[in-house]
């Protein structure tokens, strides 16, 4: 019996999943700042994943005889200095990129939401204690504490993660934390409290996933900043180590040919533009459209 029972509450089921993909893929359908950003990201993804397989050159072998040549048709974003096909290491570049962003963004989501959440609703000297870490953590400027980090850490990718997300990781707490505070003193979370659900599925539960939409914002548009922070960890030597083809390296090898060759340059430096914009434009798409306090006219 209770075998069919389930069953039934499956088939009922399936129809309001139905209805709610659909909706979802109407509002992305209909909201060109999320479908323009899909397009970018998802672009980026398929190149990072299946081109590699299929690019023309290595993009670790020197090839001094065809050092500097301009775009071609043999070199579609044409050859640097070392003789390197430069269109095989901006797509190689896109694994590096991609990789750090969803590395850095996990790491700082996994960090600073745990800690939002429990500063938020448990409030008090515990609450008083995390953000006054947190503001001495943001009075520092990010940029030259995240240098400071990778430079005792040592050049690699992942040195160069850890550094962003240990930086990134107060956004997401005072994010969260913000979230919590406008939640906990909603009627279903005082039903659930009275009713003595345990604090931690209140957080998981209740509060969690009313928190998702400013959450996933966060997470887009900190993507694009992740990518850029960690490729100018790179054009300074702080980042993935040569010879793997980083979008910051490339650029900073190209800053002593501009005046001769200046797509060494131009190229990864298109990518970074387009996959920033990308995650930007998601997120901002996101927001405009599952965020209600974003439609409110000032």
């Amino acid at each position: 019996m209770s075998i069919d029972v389930a069953r039934t509450e499956i088939e009922i089921g399936r129809p309001k999943v139905k209805a709610k993909t659909s909706l979802l893929l109407k509002k992305i359908w209909r909201n060109q700042l999320i479908l323009s950003g899909l397009i970018i990201v998802i672009g980026f993804i398929a190149m990072a994943l299946i081109l590699p397989s299929f690019v023309p050159y290595s993009p670790f072998a020197n090839d001094y005889t065809m050092a500097l040549k301009p775009p071609s048709l043999s070199h579609l974003f044409g050859t640097d200095n070392l003789g390197r096909d430069v269109f095989s290491r901006v797509v190689w570049g896109a694994r590096e990129s991609l990789a750090s962003g969803i590395v850095i963004v996990t790491l700082a989501f996994l960090i600073g939401v745990p800690l939002g959440l429990i500063s938020g609703f448990y409030g008090g000297w515990l609450d008083e204690i995390f953000m006054r870490i947190v503001d001495t953590w943001l009075a520092f400027p990010g940029l030259v504490l995240t240098m400071a980090i990778a430079f005792i850490m040592g050049p690699s990718f992942i040195n160069a993660s850890f550094a962003v997300a240990v930086i990134m990781a107060p956004q997401f707490i005072r994010i969260t934390r913000g979230q919590v505070l406008s939640i906990r003193d909603r009627e279903f979370v005082l039903a659930a409290r009275s009713h003595g659900v345990p604090t931690w599925r209140i957080l998981l539960r209740h509060i969690l996933p009313n928190a998702s939409t400013s959450l996933t914002v966060a997470s887009n548009l900190n993507m694009g900043h992740a990518i850029m922070v960690v490729a100018s960890l790179s054009y300074l030597g702080l980042g993935t180590p040569p010879p793997y083809p980083s979008w910051g390296e490339m650029l900073q090898s190209g800053t002593n040919f501009l005046t001769m060759s200046p797509w060494i340059s131009f190229a990864p430096g298109l990518a970074i533009f387009l996959l920033v914009l990308g995650f930007t434009l998601l997120g901002e798409g996101i927001r405009d459209e599952f965020d209600p306090q974003s439609k409110i006219k000032v």
